[in-house]
């Protein structure tokens, strides 16, 4: 069930919450909100976070407060605008990549069960016209890869606001059973769109097919699969399923070493998640020359051996 604490003058207002947002999740039941002495006066919409929300919950959770509010005040909310607003709930969903965790000599074996949304913490409801700005500001936001580079950049119209490290597919042609095809697996280039996004995705070996849940880790170590959004792009107006997605193996970013996806670090890939709605333009390109901040001109290798 979700159990958070919502902030606001009108209890009329508190009630149809309650009311609307009593959702189930498997395990974790309870009779009754708690209501009334848990609101306080407060010149701003916020939600408090009255239990643990995990990974696996996330989702779930964020939806069902978009809906609300979207319902009752006649917001043009989204999920991606919500956790922009709150950009700290990014930062602590980039900070569960594994190779950070285990750096700070924390094990994860199991992602989903990680705590994204803790007892406590405050969500703040934007405004319509905080909500306006937010949704332009998508508008005006793009990804940008070069491949020989491996590199991913996110811009908001000419400013750049990240650069990913990437890995890129390889020069070579395979058949894959996903495609019952041999699939040239070099990066598609072009200009199109992202056109889904995957929240939960399964795993699959697209050279054989079958079906995976662990992983094996750069360090030798075996994990279940992270829950990350898999993000689908449209290029050239064709489908290629060609996904931007997080690899478990990050010692295999900065080479050609992918089916033809583009993959990303763990932490990083939820940021170009959340950067990256339905309907942002994307740019794919193949560009061997590159002029750096002191003027010098940088030649990267020639991977796919392109004339």
């Amino acid at each position: 069930m979700i159990y958070f604490k919502l902030i606001i003058k009108n209890i009329g207002f508190i009630i149809g919450f309650i009311l609307l947002l009593k959702v189930s999740w498997g395990g974790e039941h309870s009779n009754s909100f708690q209501t009334q002495k848990q609101l306080k006066e407060n010149t701003q919409n916020e939600i408090v976070v009255t239990k643990n929300i995990r990974v696996k919950n996330y989702f779930q959770y964020i939806d069902s407060i978009v809906n609300f509010f979207n319902v009752t005040e006649n917001l043009n909310l989204t999920e991606h605008v919500l956790v922009r607003y709150n950009n700290w709930i990014i930062t602590t969903l980039a900070e569960m990549d594994y190779y950070k965790m285990i750096a700070k000599d924390s094990f994860i074996y199991n992602q989903k069960e990680q705590i994204v949304l803790k007892k406590g913490s405050k969500i703040l409801i934007p405004d319509s016209l905080k909500i306006k700005e937010l949704l332009q500001n998508f508008n005006h936001t793009y990804l940008d890869v070069n491949i020989p580079e491996y590199k991913l950049r996110i811009y908001e119209n000419s400013t750049l606001l990240f650069e990913f490290p990437v890995r890129v597919g390889r020069n070579e042609k395979k058949y894959l059973k996903m495609g019952n095809r041999i699939t040239d697996l070099k990066t598609k280039t072009g200009i199109g769109k992202i056109v889904n996004h995957v929240k939960n995705p399964d795993y699959y070996n697209p050279v054989n097919g079958h079906q995976y849940f662990v992983t094996k880790r750069d360090d030798g170590k075996i994990t279940k699969l992270p829950q990350i959004p898999w993000i689908e792009t449209e290029i050239n107006g064709i489908k290629n399923g060609q996904f931007i997605h997080p690899t478990t193996n990050q010692n295999t970013l900065n080479k050609p070493y992918s089916n033809g996806c583009i993959g990303t670090k763990e932490s990083d890939a939820w940021y170009i998640y959340y950067y990256a709605p339905i309907h942002t333009k994307i740019i794919i390109r193949y560009d061997l020359k590159k002029i750096n901040e002191r003027g010098d001109t940088i030649t990267f290798k020639n991977i796919y051996n392109y004339k």
